[in-house]
């Protein structure tokens, strides 16, 4: 054993302490929690490499903390226990995604040989996502959340297939840089990438944008055309805002996916294409499908493998991470000597809903370096970057993020960083009061108040 870190959830204490011993035995590391609020609280200090769960637990059941840790975690293993085992429900946790499922009392070592078979392949598909995380094709896309991890992971696991990709997102996510990332770890890296938004160009040019036109199929069509799937040869092709493409269009799309042929307009002759397939979009396509402005077989033509980027407001974690890139990045085309946001600047950042998501991060970033006359951004050019009135009006939540992080540094300066004191006159544990400090980039050793004593200067 490597010292593997497992996760195990039961409310009974004795059947804890009793796996608990049968692991540590064998060189596992093992963490408990009694419940899945626990456990999911753990998750969120530190993840392990399988979870180890009882279905019967008190409040949230054991295939409801499954489903929280997949939207997660979606390549972490789940094994879960029960006294109360049953096909049906086999059948339903497997279909979830579930890893495992054993009956009480089980076999110790059918359970050791099931943790060993999902940690394997755990292992391997972690070893290869951290290699392909280490590579140069996601070097621009800037993250350091949980979410966007799990995300650039699947996408570079399914980079390596031919397979049709639809990335999902509101506009301003970054869909377009996800589907470049793609491109450069896939093999088809050293052909074109090539990228068209279906909803910027009339219907009547798209068409031979896509498939090209022959000499004098219409009017000003002076010369062929081979169009952009030819273009595209043995590369990929990014269908941006794949919603707004015209019905009569999609047929003729869905045929030359088919048949891996085109036809110029105005030609009697097809031509054959090897080139991979991405698709983007903001819109809800179920819904268009639902009302006929979409077809269906179309849709799951594309959507072989599903991304959703989240929102910006999701990854909050992320804003200083961008809002610093950016800047750095800006101050040179500027000319600029910046050293970065006032505390107030980066908190109004990182509290801001962002409707525009990075895209509107980048132009509020951009207007603050351009108007910068000072060395750290300040509040006001953040503010007026934001459009924020002078007299703030806050939504609830931001107006609670500001609130806990003022409230948490007036903490650490009436105690001097000593966090045992400041968790006590807030009457919260130590272990939640250190998560809240981390939630808000807090670092107690910045207010510990230094020794001046006389015997430090004898």
């Amino acid at each position: 054993m490597s010292g593997e870190h497992i996760l195990l959830v039961d409310d009974d204490p004795d059947l804890l302490r009793l796996l608990s011993l049968r692991l540590t035995g064998v060189g596992y590391r093992v963490t408990t929690a009694g419940s899945a609020e626990a456990a999911l609280g753990q998750l969120a200090m530190q993840r392990p490499q399988l979870v180890l769960s009882d279905v019967q637990l008190p409040g949230q059941d054991g295939l409801h903390l499954f489903d929280d840790i997949h939207a997660r975690h979606p390549t972490l293993p789940v094994i879960l226990l029960t006294a109360h085992g049953t096909i049906p429900d086999a059948v339903q946790a497997t279909a979830r995604g579930v890893f495992g499922y054993l009956t009480k009392p089980f076999d110790s070592k059918i359970l050791l040989d099931k943790i060993a078979e999902a940690l394997s392949l755990y292992a391997s598909s972690s070893t290869e996502s951290s290699l392909l995380a280490d590579a140069d094709w996601r070097q621009d896309i800037v993250s350091c959340s949980n979410r966007m991890a799990e995300l650039l992971n699947e996408a570079g696991m399914v980079a390596r297939t031919d397979a049709s990709i639809l990335i999902r997102g509101e506009s301003g996510t970054g869909k377009e840089l996800l589907a470049r990332a793609i491109h450069q770890a896939s093999p088809r890296a050293k052909y074109p990438f090539i990228a068209i938004n279906c909803g910027a160009i009339p219907e009547s040019l798209l068409e031979s944008e896509l498939f090209g036109h022959a000499k004098g199929a219409f009017t000003g069509a002076i010369t062929e055309h081979e169009g952009l799937f030819r273009a595209a040869a043995g590369g990929t092709l990014l269908l941006d805002e794949i919603g707004d493409m015209p019905l009569p269009l999609q047929v003729k799309l869905l045929r030359a996916l088919q048949e891996k042929m085109v036809r110029p307009v105005g030609s009697s002759k097809s031509h054959p294409i090897d080139v991979r397939i991405l698709s983007s979009t903001h819109q809800d396509l179920e819904a268009a499908i639902a009302t006929d402005q979409f077809r269906e077989d179309l849709y799951y033509r594309l959507n072989v493998v599903e991304l959703t980027l989240p929102p910006l407001r999701e990854r909050q974690e992320d804003i200083p991470l961008l809002a610093n890139h950016f800047l750095a990045r800006l101050a040179q085309k500027y000319d600029k000597h910046l050293n970065g946001f006032s505390p107030e600047a980066m908190r109004a950042l990182t509290t801001s809903t962002w409707p525009g998501n990075i895209r509107q991060l980048y132009n509020v970033v951009e207007q603050v370096c351009a108007l910068s006359t000072t060395l750290l951004i300040p509040l006001s050019l953040v503010q007026r970057a934001l459009r924020v009135p002078s007299v703030e009006i806050l939504s609830y939540a931001a107006a609670r993020e500001r609130f806990e992080y003022d409230y948490l540094t007036s903490l650490l300066k009436v105690t001097g960083g000593n966090v045992t004191d400041a968790a006590r006159l807030a009457q919260r544990n130590r272990t939640e009061f250190y998560r809240l400090l981390q939630r808000h980039g807090l670092t107690p050793d910045s207010f510990r108040i230094p020794d001046v004593s006389p015997e430090r200067h004898k």
